[in-house]
C-alpha cells in the first residue's frame, strides 16, 4: 500500500464544536451589540461581514499567537458587564468545546500504524489547545503539529500552506487534507495541490484503499 501524508484540522475534524453554546454564555456577559463588535459573531452563530477592524485584529492576533490568553481574555472583558471575572470570560470561550469521539483518534492511529505520515494543521489558540491536548494527548497521535498560534500563520492565508508543505513534502508528493472548511480547503488546493476532504467520513467514502 501507498505511504500518504494525511493532514488534519482539529475544530469539526476532529474535535466538535459547540458555537451555539459558546453564544449564548457570551450573550449574558455582553449582550449581541458587543458580541457581535468584539468577537465577530451573531446571535445566530454567524460570522458579521461588518465588524470593526480592531475586532478582526483582536481575533487574529489571538490566532496567532501574536497577543497572551490573558491579554485577550482582558480585552474581552472590558466589553462584559460590570462585574464579570476574567474566569467568567474563558468559561465563556471553552464553551465552544465540545467533545472528541475516540473513533477519530483510533482512525488517526491506524493511519499511523499503517506507515502513513499523519500530521495536525489548526488554526487555535493556546486557550483552547492547552485544554484539548491534555485530555486527549494529541501530540502522541501526530508526527507533527502545526498550529497557527505557535506558526503565526493561519489559514487560509498562503503561506501557512505553503510551510507546511516545505516542511513536510520537499518532493511534492500527493497529500491529503481535511478540513471543515471550505476556504481553507480551496486554498489548500490552489497554493500547494492538496487533495481535500471534508470530514473523515468523506474520505473514508472516497478513498477506499488507505
Amino acid at each position: 500500500m501507498m505511504q500518504r501524508i494525511i493532514i488534519f484540522d482539529l475544530g469539526g475534524v476532529l474535535i466538535n464544536l459547540n458555537v451555539e453554546r459558546c453564544i449564548a454564555q457570551f450573550r449574558e456577559l455582553m449582550g449581541d451589540a458587543n458580541m457581535q463588535a468584539v468577537l465577530g459573531i451573531g446571535g445566530d452563530g454567524e460570522g458579521v461581514a461588518a465588524v470593526s477592524a480592531a475586532s478582526k485584529q483582536l481575533m487574529v492576533d489571538f490566532e496567532r499567537g501574536n497577543i497572551s490568553s490573558e491579554a485577550f481574555v482582558e480585552e474581552v472583558q472590558r466589553f462584559c458587564k460590570p462585574g464579570t471575572t476574567k474566569q467568567a470570560v474563558i468559561d465563556a470561550w471553552m464553551a465552544m468545546l465540545g467533545n472528541l469521539p475516540q473513533e477519530r483518534l483510533d482512525f488517526v492511529q491506524q493511519m499511523k500504524e499503517k506507515g502513513h505520515h499523519v500530521y495536525l494543521l489548526s488554526n487555535g489558540n493556546d486557550l483552547h489547545f492547552g485544554v484539548i491536548n491534555e485530555m486527549y494527548h494529541l501530540d502522541a497521535y501526530f508526527e507533527r503539529m502545526f498550529l497557527s498560534q505557535e506558526m503565526h500563520l493561519g489559514k487560509p492565508d498562503r503561506a501557512i500552506f505553503e510551510q507546511v508543505e516545505q516542511a513536510i513534502n520537499p518532493s511534492h508528493e500527493p497529500v491529503i487534507f481535511i478540513d471543515d472548511l471550505e476556504r481553507n480547503r480551496l486554498a489548500a488546493q490552489q497554493t500547494v495541490g492538496w487533495q481535500t476532504f471534508e470530514s473523515i467520513k468523506d474520505l473514508q467514502n472516497k478513498i477506499t484503499a488507505i
